[in-house]
């Protein structure tokens, strides 16, 4: 959400000059989307699987966050000792990197307790600190890109901590500072911890761990990696422009992102409290059916009105040529979504190593699609690349889901709606582009049959709401 927000920000000509500004910063946060992964290491969803697992929850609170808070601070001493190096190495400016290595260790360092949160259904409170962070990384952006240079006419104060051209260090100093109140928000967690380490249930826990660093790896490959391969395998002269234009109309496909990131959230502790109940499988049958009915609206949806977002989210005219690539991103994060959906098998039955085999799969795809085509078709590789992995990685999922754990999918619907959204998305954007009377009787349609599909689940649901309530 945070960098859906902060797009119209960014794409405003008067803020970040041009697209190669912006493609600068979408590298940075490339790097960061990697290193995340890494920091965490699998050991949140270990954490999931543990705490609903094992007796002793304090010794699983206690183990996975003791582990993060050793292994944080060692990558940032270490981290801090050889910035320059990796300044060069990455041909980033090193005062970024400075501000990147202690924006990694506070994120890192909530890990746990925004789990712990989670696992105990607190909701609201996740929420609440989550918004926080939202809201404060929005003003200080605000302040720093378009309110500081104004006050800087009053002089005094503020014309101490102004510097021209400074607009992409003040990004990371907002967000800095945003990671640094979240940690403050959450540190009651630390002061009622029992720092009780069990190093036989750390092993059990990185055993589990393992492949699903190896599978968030991959998927970083897959959702950012091509920033960085465009930064590489393009000409310089043209490079950040190309990654700019990229990354913005990418941003259109947050809307999927946010839903599936949401409902995977929330769904994810779903799976493993019930993994023991009497017949899972058709709860986890019908949650799928349910992602795939709203994931199909959202799609064709974003794609019919997505000439109307655009210029609300990306400001300048000079980011649009890659309009194209929006039914691509909305389509692979679609599948991305689906893949977590029917990732539960192999994360209640302790197969975590073929989420790392079907992720690797991804980002083999990924690579090879942006080395051989990159230098002839520039982005566009890239988008067909990120579509054709998590749809690979969806259909590797399903095939040996079946084989390990059988959920009896609803496949004629979910295949369905499948095909008739992206039907109609397609038709809509490339056929009929921005007739919106051709576009929204698709939508009716689409909608309509949703919901004569989805009535008596529907109904059901809103019966076992109103007896619970």
């Amino acid at each position: 959400m945070l960098s859906f927000l902060l797009v119209p920000l960014y794409t405003s000509p008067d803020v970040l000059s041009s697209p190669a500004e912006y493609g600068k910063v979408s590298v940075i946060f490339s790097y960061f989307v990697l290193f995340n992964v890494i920091l965490a290491y699998g050991m949140e969803t270990a954490f999931f699987r543990f705490f609903n697992k094992e007796d002793d929850k304090n010794a699983v609170v206690g183990t996975s966050t003791i582990s993060l808070i050793l292994s944080s601070l060692g990558f940032f001493v270490i981290a801090l000792i050889f910035q320059n190096q990796i300044a060069n190495y990455i041909n980033i400016d090193v005062k970024y990197i400075n501000l990147v290595i202690w924006i990694l260790l506070l994120d890192a360092l909530v890990i746990i307790p925004f789990a712990w949160l989670r696992a105990n259904q607190k909701p609201m409170r996740y929420a609440i600190i989550k918004i926080i962070n939202v809201i404060i990384n929005i003003g200080l952006n605000l302040f720093f890109l378009l309110a500081l240079k104004d006050l800087t006419q009053k002089g005094g104060f503020f014309n101490s901590i102004y510097k021209p051209n400074f607009e992409v260090s003040y990004i990371f100093i907002a967000n800095l500072i945003a990671s640094a109140f979240t940690l403050i928000l959450m540190f009651s967690f630390y002061v009622k911890l029992n720092y009780k380490f069990s190093k036989t249930l750390w092993k059990q826990m990185m055993h589990y761990a393992v492949p699903v660093l190896i599978a968030g790896i991959a998927f970083s490959i897959n959702e950012t990696f091509d920033r960085i391969l465009l930064k590489e395998l393009l000409p310089a002269n043209v490079a950040d422009t190309e990654i700019g234009m990229y990354s913005a109309c990418y941003k259109l496909a947050l809307f999927m992102t946010l839903f599936a990131t949401a409902y995977r959230l929330g769904i994810e502790p779903y799976f493993f409290s019930h993994a023991k109940t009497k017949n899972p499988q058709k709860n986890y049958a019908n949650i799928l059916e349910f992602f795939v009915a709203f994931g199909s609206i959202i799609l064709l949806t974003v794609v019919v009105f997505a000439h109307v977002l655009k210029p609300y989210i990306i400001r300048s005219e000079a980011y649009w040529e890659a309009m194209w690539i929006v039914p691509i991103i909305l389509l692979a994060n679609f599948c991305l979504g689906i893949y977590h959906n029917l990732s539960v098998w192999y994360k209640i039955t302790d197969r975590t190593r073929f989420g790392a085999y079907i992720s690797v799969i991804g980002a083999l795809i990924t690579l090879i699609i942006n080395f051989i085509f990159i230098e002839d078709y520039g982005y566009g590789a890239s988008a067909i690349a990120t579509l054709i992995a998590y749809a690979v990685m969806m259909l590797f999922s399903f095939y040996f889901g079946r084989k390990y754990y059988p959920i009896p999918y609803n496949l004629k619907k979910i295949g369905l709606y499948l095909m008739i959204s992206i039907v109609f998305s397609f038709l809509s954007f490339y056929q009929y582009p921005e007739d919106y009377v051709i576009g929204i009787v698709m939508l009716i349609v689409f909608l309509g049959l949703v919901i004569m599909l989805e009535k008596n689940q529907l109904k059901q649901a809103i019966k076992r709401s109103n007896r619970q309530n």
